[in-house]
């Protein structure tokens, strides 16, 4: 009920895509930068939210763009020894004048023996093979009958396409990025996808719920309560125009309730529950804290804040050796999943001729989850005092100035400086 399964998920993508930077080198430098920046920079922290909270999604190259496919839109029909996806099925779906039309998009390696040129002996040879099938129905539960792909929106798509590389090998992998969750998948031990972030717990997810939905009950029931007899509230009686008497009462306020007294010492009572906000904060805390622990963060990082009542993250520290951990990983997974999904974009590259033939090389550079702002912005200036750094590079870092500017204020201090106490 509060969300905070939903918390979890976006911190860790938070953390997890931090400060992040992925440069390129190689002579497709350029093409590969390009796509980066304009498919997948701007959507990058929100995959990986949804992929803390699903266990696994698939980041697929679309020739546009890249399409962003959670579990429920694909099936996995095979994997090899080593838990990998060689053969699976991507389902699209789109409604058109009342009708329903879906695609199978079947990605996997296929052995095939081929014959070689000018020659009677074969050779076994995997390719990478892209099938496409469409449907329409009438209905949206149901896949329905086989339609031409020319009568879809799809109509640009080949059938059927094997690719391999230029000198007839296997490709690499498979022609898409999966991001899966670190640790293991305890639900389903034969499946290659992870489970969520908050999967191991749900028990300590649905307490939380409980302590708090009986905090807000306790609240709610809280409101104070006066107790008056309705003998004190009536006003003098009058007469309409017809002579009949009318007894007139007082607009009570909301918390004011008119009874019947017993005796005169009842005749108005006040009722003023109390609330007990330290209990019920330190059920909350208890819960908060178990889930982090279970999630993988350091014990304590989720606390609930006494003067903004609002579930908040603490600052991370050296010492949170857990939480640093989770991150680390995560982004360790989230490296696999960028490094398939680029070499599949090189590969459609080569094929559609969209840019120069030429090899590449991924740099990643992520945020330190450690780092205080403050605590850097302190250090910085104490190098300036004692003159070990440039004013103007403090300038530019913590102040925002460009390089021109800042070096001509620090030149502006250093003649003011240089003045004497008498000096024009």
């Amino acid at each position: 009920s509060i969300g905070f399964a939903q918390k979890i998920c976006a911190t860790i993508a938070e953390l997890t895509t931090l400060d992040i930077d992925v440069q390129f080198d190689g002579k497709r430098k350029e093409y590969m930068q390009q796509f980066y920046n304009s498919s997948v920079a701007p959507k990058l922290r929100e995959w990986v939210e949804f992929g803390c909270a699903c266990g696994s999604i698939i980041l697929k190259p679309n020739g546009e763009g890249v399409d962003f496919v959670t579990p429920d839109r694909f099936e996995i029909i095979q994997k090899d020894g080593n838990h990998n996806i060689t053969d699976i099925v991507f389902q699209d779906s789109y409604e058109a004048d009342g009708k329903y039309y879906t695609k199978l998009e079947r990605h996997r390696f296929w052995d095939a023996d081929v014959r070689m040129p000018d020659s009677e002996e074969y050779t076994r040879m995997t390719y990478y093979t892209i099938e496409n099938k469409a449907f329409v129905s009438k209905l949206s539960t149901e896949i329905g009958i086989p339609v031409d792909l020319k009568d879809t929106k799809w109509l640009k798509l080949q059938p059927e396409v094997h690719i391999t590389k230029k000198n007839d090998e296997k490709l690499n992998s498979m022609l898409f990025g999966l991001f899966k969750m670190p640790g293991a998948n305890n639900i389903d031990l034969d499946s290659p996808l992870g489970i969520s972030a908050f999967g191991k717990a749900l028990e300590e997810l649905k307490d939380l719920d409980v302590a708090y939905s009986r905090n807000s009950t306790e609240i709610y029931d809280s409101k104070r309560i006066v107790l008056v007899d309705e003998r004190l509230v009536q006003m003098p009686a009058t007469k309409d125009s017809k002579g009949n008497i009318i007894r007139n009462k007082l607009h009570l306020p909301k918390f004011a309730k008119n009874v019947n007294a017993d005796d005169q010492n009842s005749f108005y009572q006040e009722i003023n529950p109390q609330i007990n906000i330290e209990q019920r904060k330190q059920e909350i805390d208890f819960q908060l804290s178990l889930i982090g622990c279970k999630c993988g963060f350091s014990n304590g990082y989720f606390v609930l804040d006494e003067k903004t009542g609002m579930i908040t993250a603490t600052q991370v520290e050296a010492d949170d050796r857990e939480t640093i951990q989770l991150i680390k990983d995560t982004r360790d997974k989230l490296k696999v999943c960028l490094d398939d999904l680029f070499y599949a974009q090189s590969v459609f590259a080569d094929l559609y001729g969209l840019a120069p033939v030429g090899e590449y090389e991924i740099n990643y550079d992520f945020g330190d989850i450690t780092y205080n702002y403050e605590s850097d912005k302190q250090i910085w200036w104490s190098y300036v005092q004692s003159g070990k750094m440039p004013f103007w590079r403090y300038l530019v870092k913590f102040e925002g100035y460009d390089e021109e500017t800042a070096k001509e204020i620090q030149k502006e201090t250093d003649i003011n400086t240089e003045k004497g106490l008498f000096d024009e």
